[in-house]
């Protein structure tokens, strides 16, 4: 099982309340100091906590525009090339390798529409782009979340 009970606590705990040190998640865990952060070690390690920074809004920061752009690459060099000059445009948040009609998948943010279309000619220009399909997001009414999954996990076992 990759987390317990315990853990699932733990997460749930630091996800609502991100700047509580170790001694106060044990306190209110009821659990040992050594304990909680042995847990919190054990999770880091494996992978099942990958990060403790503050979570901005990119739209706080004047990026109005989210968009989701599939591309289609030139296969020959593989998506590595490609992911190397993606990652040198702020706008692209993230992406992913992805079955089906494209090869990967980018979730942007841009000022405007028309920012948005200066973002995608950047893209367009990454050595390996052949051909981009973009849609913008209207709305987020399920945002990234992993709690959910978190608090399943105990319930139904991991493996």
């Amino acid at each position: 099982m990759t987390i317990d009970h315990l853990d699932a606590r733990l997460i749930a705990l630091l996800a609502a309340e991100p700047r509580l040190g170790v001694l106060e998640c044990s306190r209110r865990l009821g659990v040992a100091r050594g304990t909680a952060q042995a847990r919190l070690d054990r999770m880091i390690a494996r992978g099942v906590i990958t990060g403790f920074g503050p979570d901005v809004s990119p739209e706080a920061l004047g990026y109005g525009v989210t968009a989701f752009v599939t591309l289609e690459i030139r296969q020959v060099a593989g998506h590595d090339p490609v992911s190397d000059g993606l990652a040198r445009i702020p706008e692209v948040l993230e992406a992913h390798t992805i079955t089906g009609g494209s090869d990967l998948i980018c979730r942007v943010v841009a000022r405007s529409n028309a920012d948005l279309q200066r973002v995608i000619d950047q893209i367009v220009d990454v050595r390996g782009v052949l051909r981009t399909s973009s849609v913008i997001a209207l709305d987020t009414p399920v945002p990234y979340r992993v709690l959910p999954l978190v608090a399943d996990v105990p319930r139904k076992g991991a493996s």
